[in-house]
């Protein structure tokens, strides 16, 4: 029923009675008083289309704009980046989500997304566009460093954490549906897929923003998958999204080109048009007249977006709060997400820095830059970032700090780190390399390596100095095989925030300890990894990626996923599974207890994966299923608990979830190659 014929039906019982004169007119429900239905009922066709689509191609005050509904009430939505902090005037810049995503840490990402929810409010925005929840298929993809990592579960637990702190001050938008993880071909390519692989591997983690955290919007993506443009994709929207997922948001398209027609969007279950009307607008009213849209098609995207409107009630209209931006607050949890995603790949006790009379040199061009990754649409632009040369000479006393930008070494240079205590290298991509593409900057990589530059500067400084601590900054995985030997320390701080110089001189003295653990493979050689065709328009994404393809392949990687030092050691033992046995709609807890066997305080990642033996379908060698994060004493000892439901260990079969038949197995450890325990796991009791 189209709501012009139900407006018309509330006539017939005063027109049956006979009275004298026209009846009285309702009264016209107005937002904050009615009920998302009242409100669209009351709405003309132009009216509800209003609702779906944005105002204009240009921000306003950095925010992108809906149109409010003034006759109702009804306030427009005030969108706004980003994954990694508000791309609106001046704001927290908080580590990139790939070096969040190394915390492995969701209550530190909750947190996360509450500050950058709250700072988006306080900028006058009610829906802020994150999290990015994308598969990091293969490291070089360009926007790697906006996504958490390259595993479905981890990605899955870091996602829902972000949106549940940032929806107690806006909305979320998870992004982008589906199947977004080539950047320079972003608009066009198609990417093929089974159902099977669509569905446990690049689905899943979606699926926890939905259920799970109950995310308000969920954001298209740029690319084709299977045939069709993910806005006008009806089995990813309405078959999946909305029927099977009963998510009661509002699917918004990405930005310019992420709508490409009218009848096929709409009809799909794309709800908004971002950011301006080019295929909505008057062209779907004139759709609708012409019969090629059914009303109720828009009736359905206009109460969705109502909706959830309704929900956030005066959240609509936050009131600004410049004492909100960049607070103390704010800029020590930055500082602290910087320092607990910073990863320790190496040590042969080189860290952590003493703090004694003596010279520290300090070594490469990055390490005067802030360097805080992309500056497309998860840009950030903070007040005073901290680049890592500042940070060190501020927390280095009574060590003297010495600077040598490189990357050619005078006789001076040579001198002066032959003598010197210890030597920090600074090393890695900048914007320049790798991010949204835009305007022939950033995009896809085309190698995992370093410059060249960089390679011969960190070995002709461990050539001099015998120790030579080296500080990686990157979106994701590089190749480290060329140096990694030659050094005693290897730190990667990805793209580490406002406060990452901060964090960095914290890791590196003790003052706190790094870590972070890898959230992705580092392959000893790219070639090890699955192609990443990022010219053509048409690929196909395989069932295995990231550490499930090198085990797979039987390849080792140079680090693995899951991989951390600490400046402590852990031991874990005692582990058990209760109950003994897992039927096919209940859940087991998997226990390990970590003791700290070290001489001070640190945190320990327990990992939980699966194995799978006498499958009828390719599986991988092991999935990753549960993790858990504890900070200990010295000598202390605790339980890291992981639920694992019968869920997760079904596969995708014959247009269903199924528990197949077969023997699993619980592998227990501090990362996907090392596994300290097995356990089995019966099925069905």
């Amino acid at each position: 029923m189209t709501s012009r014929l139900a407006r018309a039906l509330l006539w017939l019982p005063l027109v049956a009675c006979g009275d004298d004169g026209p009846p009285p007119q309702p009264e016209t429900p107005q937002f904050g008083s009615a009920t998302p239905e009242e409100l669209v009922l009351a709405m003309t066709l132009e009216e509800k289309v209003d609702q779906m689509h944005g105002s204009s191609l240009a921000a306003v005050d950095d925010l992108f704009l809906t149109p409010d509904n003034a006759r109702l009430g009804i306030p427009g939505f005030r969108m706004v980046d980003g994954p990694r902090g508000v791309r609106a005037g001046r704001a927290t810049a908080f580590p990139v989500a790939m070096a969040r995503g190394a915390s492995f840490d969701p209550e530190l990402e909750r947190r996360v997304g509450r500050a950058i929810g709250r700072e988006a409010a306080a900028r006058g925005a009610n829906v802020i566009l994150a999290p990015t929840i994308n598969i990091l298929r293969h490291p070089a993809w360009g926007r790697a460093q906006e996504t958490y990592g390259e595993d479905t579960t981890h990605i899955g637990a870091m996602g829902v954490a972000f949106i549940e702190g940032a929806q107690e001050h806006v909305l979320a938008s998870a992004k982008h549906f589906a199947c977004n993880s080539i950047e320079d071909t972003r608009f066009d390519v198609d990417v093929t897929i089974d159902e099977r692989t669509l569905r446990e591997v690049y689905l899943p983690h979606f699926r926890r923003a939905v259920v799970d955290a109950k995310v308000g919007s969920v954001m298209s993506a740029y690319n084709q998958v299977n045939g069709h443009y993910a806005s006008e994709n009806a089995h990813l929207i309405r078959d999946i999204l909305k029927g099977e997922w009963a998510f009661d948001g509002f699917v918004e398209s990405d930005w310019v080109f992420g709508t490409r027609s009218t009848v096929a969007a709409a009809n799909a279950g794309l709800d908004i048009e971002m950011p301006a009307a080019t295929y909505f607008g008057p062209w779907l009213v004139e759709a609708v007249q012409a019969g090629e849209v059914d009303e109720a098609v828009i009736d359905e995207a206009a109460t969705r977006v109502v909706r959830k409107k309704v929900e956030l009630g005066a959240s609509m209209t936050p009131q600004l709060d410049p004492d909100v931006i960049e607070s103390a607050e704010h800029l020590a949890l930055a500082r602290e997400a910087a320092r607990a995603g910073m990863v320790l790949l190496k040590n042969e006790g080189a860290l952590p820095l003493a703090r004694a009379a003596g010279t520290l040199v300090v070594v490469g061009e990055l390490a005067t830059v802030a360097n805080l990754g992309d500056q497309g649409s998860s840009g950030v632009t903070p007040t005073s970032p901290v680049s890592p040369l500042e940070g060190i000479e501020a927390a280095a006393a009574p060590l003297s700090v010495v600077y040598i930008a490189g990357p050619s070494l005078t006789a001076a240079d040579e001198a002066t780190l032959a003598a010197a205590d210890a030597v920090v290298v600074v090393v890695g991509l900048t914007f320049e390399d790798e991010g949204e593409a835009l305007f022939n900057v950033g995009g896809d990589r085309d190698t995992l390596s370093l410059h060249e530059e960089d390679e011969a500067l960190i070995g002709a400084v461990a050539a001099l100095s015998d120790n030579t601590v080296v500080v990686l900054e990157a979106g994701s995985a590089l190749v480290v095989r060329p140096f990694i030997d030659d050094v005693e320390a290897l730190l990667m701080a990805w793209y580490p925030g406002t406060e990452g110089g901060n964090a960095l001189a914290d890791v590196l003295f003790g003052d706190a300890e790094p870590g972070g653990r890898l959230p992705i493979s580092f392959p000893a050689d790219e070639a090890d990894l699955p192609p990443f065709d990022h010219e053509s328009l048409e690929v196909s994404y395989g069932f295995l990626h990231g550490y499930r393809h090198l085990d797979a392949i039987g390849r080792a990687p140079e680090l693995p996923f899951g991989f951390g030092l600490s400046y402590t050691t852990f031991s874990l033992s005692d582990p058990s599974v209760s109950p003994g046995s897992l039927d096919a709609v209940g859940s087991v807890t998997v226990s390990v207890t970590v003791t700290n066997d070290g001489p001070r305080s640190g945190s320990e990642v327990v990992q939980l994966y699966v194995r799978v033996v006498g499958s009828e379908v390719e599986r991988a060698p092991r999935d990753l299923r549960g993790f858990g994060r504890i900070t200990l004493e010295p000598g202390a000892s605790g339980v890291v608990e992981i639920e694992l439901s019968a869920a997760d260990l079904a596969i995708w079969k014959d247009g269903g979830w199924q528990l197949e038949p077969a023997a699993y197995f619980l592998e227990i450890g501090t990362s996907a190659r090392d596994l300290a325990f097995e356990l089995p796991l019966t099925i069905g009791g």
